[in-house]
């Protein structure tokens, strides 16, 4: 629809490519979309115990996370997030196909046959732009002294 819409008017040479780069980039949106709507909204039955008959309170579920063994300190989440944060930074750096490929692959757990569809490449290029991306993270953050 988007390609009618808008480029009605290209010559019929012009209108493969932006196919696939329309194809790519609502793909990118849907699955952005439903990363954010999964992080922001989670499904309270996920909480419950199986032993429960409808009897769940969330407060209590919480409070008893909260006051378990496994917490992480303040300190440890904030250096959490400051890694996070320096890895976000470093991945916009990136060259865009190598930020693409990266992207789909390691961050919404795309295989390489979906990535080399969503990208309009071979799989051999979703690999190349994958080791080339991770090797630049990799020496990026090695120079700002974090290990991961």
């Amino acid at each position: 629809m988007k390609l009618a819409q808008h480029y009605g008017d290209k010559p019929a040479a012009e209108l493969p490519m932006l196919f696939q780069r329309i194809l790519s980039n609502t793909t990118l949106d849907w699955f952005r979309r439903r990363k954010t709507r999964n992080a922001l909204f989670s499904n309270m039955s996920e909480f419950a115990t199986p032993g429960e008959d409808g009897d769940f309170d969330l407060l209590e579920t919480l409070e008893s996370l909260t006051n378990s063994e496994g917490t992480e300190s303040a300190q440890d989440a904030t250096e959490r997030a400051q890694i996070l944060h320096e890895i976000e930074l470093e991945i916009k750096e990136l060259p865009g196909r190598q930020r693409e490929a990266f992207l789909m692959r390691y961050w919404e757990e795309m295989d390489v046959a979906e990535t080399a569809a969503a990208m309009g490449c071979s799989e051999g290029s979703v690999k190349t732009h994958c080791s080339r991306a991770v090797h630049a993270l990799s020496k990026a953050l090695s120079a700002k002294g974090i290990k991961l």
